[in-house]
């Protein structure tokens, strides 16, 4: 029996790296981003608004339809997820990116500010940047700056459910002190 083609799949295959690109190291090295650019920049810079110096893209124009439209979006974020899975990005940094893509995808469920929040947060370009300082060698600034985010998510978190044990707290202090007589 044949085994089947699906388990032998590899990325590569799919989506060759190209050698051509427009971002250089610090040593003048090519950086293997060239698919990452291209939809980064249809994506979230792909048309600038006359009069202004702000460029939006296909993504909130495209989450203009629902459903359709962010699915298709959301796609193109996972390609430039894809690429830094392939340049062997550190898991805290993929974790960063796929936040950026989900809340991407978040914004899209607003119905009428989410393309306009999808407009201003351009998580493919951030999630480019990512993958191009991390390409350029400088892991320890991306690991950093992402651990930095994650601790200031912590803390959010954090003072919010001590903002819930503390309304909890003083719920069941009222209430017991109104049904004490």
């Amino acid at each position: 029996m044949q085994p089947d083609p699906a388990d032998h799949i590899i990325i590569d295959d799919i989506l060759p790296p190209k050698m051509r690109t427009f971002h250089k190291d610090a040593k003048g090295k090519p950086v293997e981003s060239d698919m990452a650019q291209f939809l980064a920049k249809w994506l979230d810079n792909w048309l600038r608004i006359p009069g202004t110096d702000f460029k939006i893209g296909l993504d909130p124009l495209l989450s203009l339809i629902p459903g359709f439209g962010s699915t298709i979006a959301s796609g193109g974020g996972l390609i430039i997820l894809i690429e830094a899975v392939r340049s062997r990005v550190s898991v805290p940094v993929l974790l960063r990116m796929a936040g950026n893509i989900l809340m991407n995808t978040l914004f899209d469920f607003a119905p009428a500010l989410g393309p306009v929040a999808s407009a201003f947060f351009k998580s493919n370009s951030r999630n480019l940047r990512l993958l191009q300082d991390w390409q350029a060698g400088q892991h320890d600034l991306v690991k950093r700056s992402t651990w930095r985010l994650f601790g200031v998510l912590g803390l959010i978190v954090a003072a919010l459910i001590s903002i819930l044990l503390g309304l909890f707290a003083l719920y069941v202090w009222l209430l017991t002190h109104l049904f004490r007589a």
